[in-house]
């Protein structure tokens, strides 16, 4: 994880530097290090190694997301958002290991802290629901589906909704 100071400072720098370079005539250069300056302002927002764990997820390598994560050693210290990212994929990827307990946990957290999509928010409401299901707790299930259809405007987990709903029917 790259410092925030060292971003920062790296900004100021890419800055001066394209001052620099218009006050000396050299235009193509400093048009350059604009697009340079908008990728550090970038990384200010977006934390480089969430977003290759969401790369790592996508390709189905559920291992190396969870090394990629684990390379953040104070996930409290990243904004709000990228901290329920962070506990958000910490989420999937337990999941996807089988281990109940601990992905409920962190979906619990990514919610209180605040997913910014809705699509995201409803695809954590429906891992709980699942879970609640494996835990025999159907009413905190219906609830959770209930929610989840509010926030599916896409209507794109309607067949993962389907499937909970058939296996509540056999508790």
């Amino acid at each position: 994880m790259v410092n925030k100071i060292i971003k920062y400072v790296l900004i100021l720098a890419t800055l001066a530097l394209i001052i620099y370079q218009f006050s000396i005539g050299n235009i193509g250069n400093g048009i350059m290090f604009i697009f340079v300056l908008g990728i550090f302002v970038l990384s200010l927002f977006k934390h480089e190694l969430i977003l290759w764990a969401f790369v790592q997820l996508r390709r189905g390598k559920f291992d190396k997301a969870e090394k990629t994560l684990a390379k953040i050693k104070h996930p409290e210290q990243l904004t709000k958002s990228q901290h329920a990212y962070y506990y958000y994929l910490t989420g999937l990827i337990y999941s996807q290991q089988q281990s109940i307990s601990k992905s409920e946990k962190f979906f619990k957290r990514a919610l209180s802290i605040g997913l910014r999509m809705k699509t995201d928010q409803a695809m954590a409401k429906l891992n709980l629901a699942g879970i609640a299901v494996m835990k025999r707790k159907k009413r905190e299930a219906t609830n959770l589906l209930a929610e989840v259809k509010k926030l599916d405007k896409n209507k794109m987990l309607n067949d993962q909704v389907k499937m909970i709903k058939e296996q509540m029917k056999r508790i």
